[in-house]
């Protein structure tokens, strides 16, 4: 690696090293590739050491030590996950199964309210266009994240992967049409849409599956309502 690349190069080449093999999760090498940048770009200010791969373990919880004084507990998190897996399977600072300490940030938790109201649901859909209409509803009736809104599929074309559940899972709704989701890392799960809602989705099937790219990663649409950044922008427009 050359001292001089740019932190972002940097990144880029220790992520491609594990990509595909280490982590097949396209946004979890997104969100690392984005961690190891803002540490290339410390090590580049600093000049604690040439460049990102030379960073040691002491430097690098130094690192985070300082870190957590200015940026919250996620942040923090992401970040010596980063550079626990450039160390694990790159730089070979850590064996396989050791682990970074983890530092506890001194930022307060900021809290964002998520729950809304039914009637605050109601305006935001009535503020909204069709497409992010009907997905604002389906995610606050199954309690869908913004990316899950562009991977729904009936479960009878493609099954929940299996994994323990309580018995108190859908008790208090009033059944609803089976679908399932992709959802983080890749898990498919089963969510449960109120029938009316289904109806509505269905009615605006897409006659081929379209690919479609949100945040870099690519999903398979099979409906035609927004999901992911545009869904989530929408949405937070429409709460202003």
């Amino acid at each position: 690696m050359a001292k001089f690349a740019s932190p972002a190069r940097q990144a880029a080449s220790v992520m491609k090293v594990v990509q595909g093999g280490v982590l097949r999760s396209v946004g979890t090498v997104r969100n690392y590739e984005q961690a190891l940048t803002r540490v290339a770009e410390h090590v580049r200010d600093t000049r604690i050491c040439g460049s990102l791969r030379e960073l040691s373990r002491e430097q690098a919880i130094a690192y985070l030590e300082q870190r957590g004084q200015h940026v919250g507990q996620k942040t923090l998190d992401m970040e010596r996950q980063a550079i626990q897996c450039m160390f694990q399977h790159v730089t070979g600072q850590l064996v396989a199964g050791e682990r970074l300490p983890v530092v506890r940030s001194a930022e307060p938790q900021k809290l964002v309210a998520r729950a809304y109201t039914a009637e605050q649901v109601r305006l935001i859909v009535a503020s909204q266009t069709p497409r992010n209409a009907l997905a604002t509803e389906i995610a606050y009736a199954a309690g869908l994240r913004a990316h899950e809104l562009l991977t729904l599929l009936p479960i009878h074309e493609r099954a929940a992967d299996p994994r323990p559940a309580l018995e108190s899972k859908w008790r208090g709704r009033d059944g609803g049409e089976a679908y399932t989701v992709a959802g983080k890392g890749g898990l498919v799960r089963e969510v449960r849409i109120p029938a009316e809602l289904a109806a509505r989705l269905e009615a605006v099937r897409l006659p081929a599956p379209e690919r479609i790219t949100d945040r870099g990663v690519h999903y398979e649409q099979h409906y035609a309502i927004n999901g992911g950044n545009r869904w989530s922008s929408s949405f937070t427009n429409a709460a202003l």
